[in-house]
């Protein structure tokens, strides 16, 4: 198989598997350093031993370039039968029924990758359906997007759909932004941009320990925005991983549900690891509401967007049916439902 395209793969099981990110890197790097190189090229140096002497090539790395000149790398193999298994038992029948993904980060912000990796792991998932949304300027921690760099990004984007309409590639990048809800309540970007992209996450990021009153003004405003089509992990809570742990913000959860039915808005179902978001009695709460859900990975890296099977299994426990998940809907509904109102 291409070299390229194995240590890619590689790259993105690890990923999954939330492996050490200088383990994943150094595939990524391999990758990138042979990028470039004629396959005829390539193969002379697998066979004289001036691969092994590239700086960024390690041992495994050499090993799985030379075996993908032949078969199937064997740490791809193994890697692969790993992966057969869903990340999740439960939630099967919902995981399938899901098309797409709303929420993803590239290298634009604070992923790890560009746009085109982003989509090849989609592809590699069958997915139909990508929203890129990298982080608003008020992130400047997450290298958030000015209005003309997301402008920037609009081009990229309708750049690489072209190659979707053209039908060398299945999935549809979608344009949109996780755009923070500031502290009063208004959306970190400009509405006549907002307006242009398929889609809009509100999240809130700063001030997560404000006061229940506070902090539901701000989600009410955030949510009643017209161009917002998705409340991001609502409680910003962290139950595991490298940053520690955090307890979920105070707010008026009936309140702002309600607000998010009235308003045609989701209520992302985080799938995060380490996020989990909302607990499960604000899933209920917000499905009795009357809401509508997005099952999101959050994705910061290829390999994250499987993370769509913690999502549906929690979603099937807490009994959100399939209807009531946006991202279950073929494309032009969804796109249909995020631009009414605008």
């Amino acid at each position: 198989m291409d070299s390229v395209d194995a240590l890619s793969e590689i790259a993105f099981w690890l990923e999954r598997d939330l492996a050490p990110t200088f383990k994943v890197q150094a595939f990524r790097r391999a990758a990138a350093l042979i990028g470039d190189l004629d396959p005829a090229e390539l193969a002379d140096r697998v066979h004289d031993g001036r691969l092994r002497a590239m700086k960024g090539i390690g041992g495994r790395t050499a090993e799985v370039i030379g075996q993908s000149l032949y078969r199937l790398p064997d740490y791809l193999d193994n890697l692969r039968q790993r992966g057969a298994e869903p990340l999740a038992a439960g939630g099967a029948e919902l995981r399938g029924a899901l098309r797409g993904d709303l929420h993803s980060h590239s290298d634009w912000s604070d992923g790890t990758t560009s746009i085109e990796l982003m989509r090849s792991a989609a592809r590699l998932l069958g997915r139909e359906y990508l929203a890129l949304t990298d982080h608003s300027p008020n992130l400047t921690v997450a290298h958030g997007l000015s209005a003309d760099r997301l402008e920037e990004q609009l081009g990229v984007v309708t750049e690489l759909n072209a190659d979707a309409a053209a039908g060398s590639d299945p999935v549809r990048l979608l344009t949109g932004i996780e755009v923070d809800i500031l502290e009063n309540g208004r959306l970190d970007q400009s509405p006549e941009l907002l307006g242009r992209l398929d889609l809009v996450v509100a999240s809130v990021h700063s001030k997560l320990r404000e006061d229940s009153i506070t902090m539901t003004r701000r989600m009410l405003a955030g949510v009643r925005d017209p161009h917002t089509n998705v409340l991001g992990h609502c409680t910003g809570r962290l139950v595991t991983g490298s940053r520690g742990t955090r307890p979920p913000s105070s707010f008026d959860a009936e309140r702002v549900f309600a607000a998010c039915a009235e308003n045609d808005v989701a209520v992302e179902i985080n799938s995060r690891p380490e996020r989990q978001d909302p607990p499960d009695d604000l899933i209920t709460l917000a499905l009795e509401a009357g809401c509508l859900f997005s099952i999101d990975s959050d994705a910061h890296a290829p390999g994250h967007l499987d993370f769509l099977a913690y999502g549906a299994e929690r979603a099937a426990a807490n009994g959100v049916p399939a209807e009531r998940i946006v991202n279950t809907w073929p494309v032009e509904k969804l796109l249909a439902w995020s631009r009414a109102g605008r």
